[in-house]
């Protein structure tokens, strides 16, 4: 076996219950406290014998704890993100002047997309991986040199190098991967991790990645996972979930947090027939272009619930953004679905190109309609690499570059003629408000909550924390929207986590 270097590899601390990189797609706090398992990490964890992968947020690990656990690693992994890099940068620093000889690399969407400016931002990093990052952090580990590590950019004589870029993983390289549930045991505890619609406790995992849609402003195809779609051979999958239901007899699902798990109808079929020898409940992200014969198979292997990307009731925004989707279809496919008894979580946006306060009104009209069990509401969010990012600069609708407040809770930063951030912000307020306080919603939700202990204590907790933020939507709406302050001071702050107290 090769030697390597001692590896911690860290979701950082950048915010209070920020869910940040790694897994998560909306990087920000969240109103309702909720994380998603760091995925992206767990492969190359689980290649590196003796690393640590470390999720800051749902461990509770502080800013102070991260730097000293830091003095016994000689190569630091973090995955950063747009909202928490300059929190990140302030880490970094404080870490090396406790361990000089700590090597640094940054992965992750942010310094994919700017290479260049996230190494002039900080002398501390040593390197940063342009796309899937899996070998790139293993080879370095291993002491490959860097001018021979695909796809990094680095710092050597004043200068800042690209190396030639790296080819993505296929179907026979995804599955010589490590399983992600083998380091989740060795490293994390599932039950830290909650998300609101999912049965409790939950697992994650990929059987694929990659997705063909052009959405434009979906960070994950357009940076790390590309549009090209590629997958783990579903006996690959089937063995992984045999070893985690072993591993994890607690869990109560599994989530596929797949771009779209259903963007194809063979592979579907072939892999719910294989689940339904396993008797277990899953749910997954999925497009409304499924036909009834896919969603029974699915239903039949096991499928409890779909997060799906309605984002607007307007076919003119969903064309606006490449949605490759329509209202009628997302009419039909939720139709099926609840013929076949398959929960739905909605995801909504405002303020996507086109949005009007006639069509944000639209939106929450044709949401009432649908009447998903559960709905998420976001303000669009243009990351730096994306269509939309670049739609906006060069139509002068981008406000700022701030993505968030201080406390990393999200913000409009993009305005357009006739619709202000202030009036996207009061958007979501009265979208939720329209949907969950209508009676039959309301009831809905009790009823279940009567009969589980667990859902009892997660909604009065989630009740508080929504009228908490509720009440801050407001204020913010009219006092007007305010710029980013900095996350956190490393180490001064470090003694209390990271933001203040307290979002998708």
């Amino acid at each position: 076996m090769l030697s390597v270097m001692k590896t911690l590899l860290l979701n950082p601390p950048s915010f209070d219950k920020f869910d940040g990189g790694a897994g998560s797609r909306w990087p920000v706090s969240r109103e309702v406290e909720s994380y998603w398992y760091p995925v992206w990490l767990t492969y190359a964890a689980g290649m590196l014998p003796g690393s640590r992968l470390v999720d800051s947020s749902p461990q509770k690990f502080t800013p102070q704890m991260v730097i000293n656990l830091a003095k016994d690693y000689e190569f630091l992994v973090v995955f950063t993100s747009t909202v928490g890099f300059e929190s990140d940068c302030r880490l970094i620093r404080a870490m090396k002047e406790q361990n000089p000889s700590l090597k640094i690399a940054f992965v992750g969407p942010h310094v994919m997309n700017q290479p260049h400016q996230s190494l002039k931002a900080t002398e501390d990093l040593d390197f940063v991986v342009r796309g899937e990052f899996d070998h790139a952090l293993v080879e370095f580990a291993q002491g490959k040199p860097l001018q021979d590590i695909l796809g990094i950019s680095y710092r050597a004589n004043g200068h800042i190098l690209d190396t030639m870029p790296r080819p993505q993983l296929h179907t026979e390289e995804l599955d010589a991967l490590p399983f992600a549930t083998e380091v989740y045991k060795r490293d994390l505890q599932i039950e830290n991790y909650t998300v609101p619609f999912l049965l409790y406790p939950f697992i994650s995992l990929y059987t694929t990645r990659g997705c063909p849609a052009l959405c434009t402003f979906c960070q994950w195809p357009q940076t790390i996972s590309g549009h090209a779609w590629r997958v783990r051979s579903t006996d690959n999958v089937v063995r992984e979930i045999r070893r985690a239901l072993q591993l994890f007899p607690q869990a109560k699902e599994f989530f596929w947090d797949d771009d779209t798990f259903n963007i194809r109808k063979d592979r579907v079929l072939d892999i719910c027939g294989k689940f339904k020898a396993l008797k277990f409940r899953w749910s997954c992200n999925a497009r409304v272009h499924s036909d009834y014969e896919t969603l029974k198979a699915m239903k039949e292997g096991g499928a409890r619930l779909f997060i799906v990307g309605f984002e607007s009731g307007d076919d003119q925004i969903l064309k606006n953004i490449k949605k490759g989707a329509t209202v009628e279809m997302a009419r039909t496919f939720v139709k099926n679905c609840k013929k076949l008894g398959i929960r739905i979580h909605g995801d909504f946006i405002l303020g996507l190109p086109g949005e009007t306060k006639q069509t944000m009104q639209k939106t929450i009209d044709f949401a009432k309609e649908l009447d998903c069990e559960t709905v998420q509401v976001s303000m669009a969010h243009a990351f730096p690499g994306t269509e939309l990012y670049n739609y906006l600069t060069e139509n002068g609708f981008l406000r700022t570059e701030a993505l968030t407040d201080g406390s990393g809770r999200q913000l409009p930063h993009m305005e357009y003629p006739g619709l202000s951030r202030e009036e996207m912000l009061e958007g979501v307020r009265r979208f939720y408000d329209e949907y969950y306080l209508r009676p039959r919603v309301a009831w809905r939700i009790v009823k279940e909550a009567l009969w589980d202990s667990h859902e009892r204590k997660r909604l009065y907790h989630e009740a508080v924390e929504f009228l908490r933020s509720r009440a801050d939507w407001k204020k913010k709406a009219r006092q007007g929207v305010g710029g980013r302050r900095p996350a956190v001071s490393v180490p001064a702050a470090a003694e209390t986590r990271s933001g203040t107290s307290a979002n998708d």
